[in-house]
């Protein structure tokens, strides 16, 4: 049964609106099953995306293709449905209440081998953007240098390429000490975590916008070690954005909706690329309570997580996939379990749809790649502020 936590908010072009679960129940199934151009009374095919998480930068891209008039342009009505802890992307899209669901690769993997007939139909983070934090006086720069150390970890499905990465380094579960840790830096900037999980587009730049009690001044990035799970080889797929096996495999409107809808989100993140304080801007007016230099720090990293990229946003690169399956495979949790025991089926993934929409952009001259991609430089205040 899916899980939705009431009120849930949704966002359209018109606005954000907030809905009970039995109406989101409703309202989005009917997304789901009228696929006609008629179905809303707009002319426009109505699709609706559950996001991993409440509004912020992490879905720009999103946010900025519904507010550029995108989707519209591909002739779709579509409804961003938020996030949030108790609801798990992928069983709503199981249970056929949305059309697409942004979710992580491996946490998906192990949705599938339970039984979710779902498919990967765009990548759209090429690297992963999750790091192991330390201060400097630790001594931690490597995956190695976590022995006998306190270890934070969010668990939840986030922990792996921290697993994988001790496990590739010869450093069992029982040489650290292992913290559950908050979605906070509260336990690391007390000392009780030696080296904590961060996102870099998140609780990294929480510490940064941290003021040090030594210095009288905000963190600094000199005084923190990074280790990147990307240099570590230990990186797994993040999100991605899943549909339905069977419609998309049966249905060939479907699959044509796909293409549009997929067009769209690629334009929604060179957007968010190419004009970054505006995307930040666009996703703090949908609702985000993150701070205006934090916003914008998130939309800067997450940029460079996609962007450039090796075959055009979206395209699932099979060397990713590999890894991401054989972490999946081969790397074991504190209980002794791992993601999945097989491999998954064929049609775990497809570039099917993905490879269609690149190719009607680039025909168009859009430039899907951009390998002269260069970030801006973000400055962090106090609290994020």
């Amino acid at each position: 049964m899916t899980q939705i936590a009431p009120p849930t908010r949704v966002w359209t072009r018109r606005g954000v609106g907030v809905l009970g679960a039995l109406g989101l129940v409703f309202s989005l199934a009917a997304c789901s099953t009228e696929n006609d151009s008629t179905a809303d009374g707009s002319g426009l095919t109505p699709v609706s995306l559950q996001l991993q998480w409440v509004a912020q930068a992490q879905f720009s891209g999103y946010y900025a293709a519904l507010d550029q008039g995108f989707f519209e342009d591909e002739g779709l009505d579509v409804t961003l449905v938020e996030g949030g802890p108790d609801i798990v992307p992928q069983d709503v899209l199981a249970a056929g209440d949305v059309d697409y669901a942004v979710a992580w690769v491996p946490k998906v993997l192990g949705s599938i081998e339970q039984g979710a007939p779902i498919t990967n139909v765009a990548q759209i983070y090429e690297r992963s953007a999750t790091t192991q934090i330390s201060f400097v006086d630790q001594d931690i720069t490597t995956a190695a240098d976590l022995d006998g150390k306190s270890v934070g970890s969010w668990g939840y499905g986030n922990e792996w390429e921290l697993f994988a990465g001790m496990q590739q380094a010869g450093v069992e579960l029982a040489d650290i000490t292992l913290i559950q840790q908050a979605f906070d830096m509260n336990g690391f900037l007390s000392g009780d975590i030696d080296a904590a999980q961060a996102m870099t587009y998140n609780e990294y730049a929480q510490v940064l916008e941290t003021v040090n009690p030594a210095t009288g001044k905000l963190y600094q990035p000199e005084e923190l070690n990074v280790i990147n799970w990307n240099d570590e080889g230990t990186a797994m797929l993040q999100d991605a954005i899943w549909s339905s096996s069977e419609r998309l495999e049966s249905d060939a409107e479907f699959g044509e909706t796909t293409v549009r809808f997929l067009k769209a989100v690629v334009r929604g993140w060179a957007f968010a690329k190419d004009n970054p304080e505006e995307a930040a801007s666009i996703v703090a007016a949908a609702g985000s309570t993150l701070g205006e230099s934090h916003q914008l720090w998130m939309t800067n990293e997450v940029n460079k997580v996609i962007w450039p990229s090796t075959n055009g946003v979206g395209y699932i690169d099979q060397t990713a996939w590999d890894q991401t399956v054989e972490i999946a495979l081969g790397t074991r949790n504190e209980s002794g379990a791992t993601i999945i025991t097989t491999d998954p089926p064929d049609n775990a993934f497809t570039n099917e749809f993905i490879s269609q929409a690149l190719e009607e952009l680039e025909s168009d001259g859009f430039d899907t790649k951009d390998p002269g991609f260069t970030p801006i430089t973000v400055e962090l205040r106090e609290g994020g502020n």
